[in-house]
């Protein structure tokens, strides 16, 4: 027996199909972030928050880029010290020097972008595209404030 609030048809070859209630959206739920696409200006207060946030981060991350540095020289001298080693160790630090250069790659382009949305906020360009030239949007920038460029042109940039 089915349940009251569905039904049974009988099909051509006796299959029973059943006929489900359709789904109501939930009450409250989100809207899409891409909607809102530069709806908003920023105000002074926002972009003064925006600016001191990436200002701290930025001594940050000249600190870290600064630590990594020097671990990736300390560890290209000890790779000179160790002439005969066997196959395996030379694989190792081959390994290793390459991840400590990604990591001073990856922080050095965090601080350049950094100090490029900083650029951006005094020079009264940041929140616009520099494709384009449209607004980025203000959510985009929330999650990413080093952003310079809007959902469209950075999914052609993506695509290329």
């Amino acid at each position: 027996m089915l349940p009251p609030s569905r039904t049974a048809k009988q099909g051509a070859k006796g299959v029973v199909a059943k006929k489900v209630p359709q789904l109501k959206p939930i009450k409250g739920a989100p809207t899409p972030v891409a909607t809102a696409e530069g709806d908003e200006q920023w105000t002074a207060t926002e972009l003064k928050t925006v600016r001191a946030e990436l200002a701290k981060d930025l001594v940050r991350l000249k600190s870290e880029l600064a630590e990594i540095e020097t671990e990736m020289d300390e560890l290209i001298e000890r790779d000179g010290i160790g002439a005969g080693d066997d196959q395996a160790d030379a694989g190792t630090k081959t390994f290793e020097r390459e991840h400590e250069m990604s990591l001073v790659y990856n922080a050095r382009d965090m601080v350049l972008q950094t100090e490029r949305a900083l650029e951006r906020i005094d020079s009264k360009s940041y929140g616009h595209c520099e494709d384009c030239k449209n607004p980025i949007g203000k959510a985009r920038l929330k999650v990413f404030p080093r952003a310079t460029l809007c959902m469209k042109c950075k999914a052609k940039e993506e695509r290329r």
